[in-house]
């Protein structure tokens, strides 16, 4: 029973009382305990949720679906080709627009993790370079 509901029973749970509301109170989950339908039925029921469902959010951590990757994946390329517009008819004399930087999406870090992830690194190859200048300069050591 515990496979067919996965590793989040509760959004599994909300996502069937949604989907199947026919079934009565509790759901097809309750139906199912109530002897009115079969594992097989329930695990087809879970197995078909829709893509935007509590479930799927869930699964992946965000509500991101693949018209959201397109409009952003769009975005991008709109401001690709602008800025390439723009560069190639500037005035030689300016400097050129600088490329875009892509959009966030699911999974990327926050700008503010990326910052204090660059910092951290900084500091790690300061160190490694003091390291090794302690262990080769004369008097460094």
């Amino acid at each position: 029973m515990l496979d067919v509901l996965g590793e989040h029973p509760e959004a599994v749970e909300a996502d069937l009382i949604a989907r199947y509301p026919g079934y009565g109170r509790g759901g097809p989950l309750a139906a199912y305990w109530r002897g009115e339908i079969s594992l097989r039925l329930l695990r087809v029921m879970v197995e078909n949720l829709p893509p935007d469902s509590a479930t799927t959010r869930a699964i992946n951590g965000h509500a991101w679906q693949a018209l959201d990757y397109a409009a952003a994946d769009s975005r991008d390329l709109l401001a690709l080709l602008f800025t390439a517009f723009v560069n190639a008819n500037r005035d030689p004399d300016k400097p050129a627009m600088p490329w875009p930087e892509p959009g966030w999406r699911p999974g990327d870090p926050l700008p503010e993790d990326r910052e204090a992830k660059a910092e951290q690194d900084r500091a790690q190859a300061r160190a490694a370079y003091e390291r090794i200048n302690s262990q080769v300069l004369p008097g460094k050591g």
